[in-house]
């Protein structure tokens, strides 16, 4: 899906890292939340309080999930999934363009 129709979006941007991440949340009719956002190259660690799905409309990036060991290479088109109550890493090669899904 390349475009969302009827949702609201708040204004204020969600600012990390120094702004080198931010974000958009955008809100649906039916409660759902995903996030639009955009990384600059770099290190950064993220926690989770819901299951997250990270899908890498753009860019290139390795991601250390949750209880392994070995960094996954994401690139535009790719997604990845992040439990509950986790903490995740990635390292932005690329400047990188994101959707973030929020499943409760």
């Amino acid at each position: 899906m390349s475009e969302f129709k009827e949702v609201s979006v708040v204004k204020k941007a969600n600012v990390y890292f120094d702004g080198n991440v931010s974000s958009r949340t955008i809100k649906f009719a039916d409660g759902t939340l995903k996030t639009l956002g955009f990384m600059l190259p770099g290190e950064y660690t993220f926690n989770t309080a819901d299951k997250e799905v990270m899908e890498i409309m753009d860019g290139d990036l390795d991601v250390l999930l949750p209880d392994t060991e070995q960094w996954q290479k994401i690139t535009g088109g790719e997604s990845f999934d992040v439990p509950a109550n986790a903490k995740f890493t990635v390292k932005i090669h690329t400047p990188t363009d994101y959707c973030c899904s929020f499943i409760k």
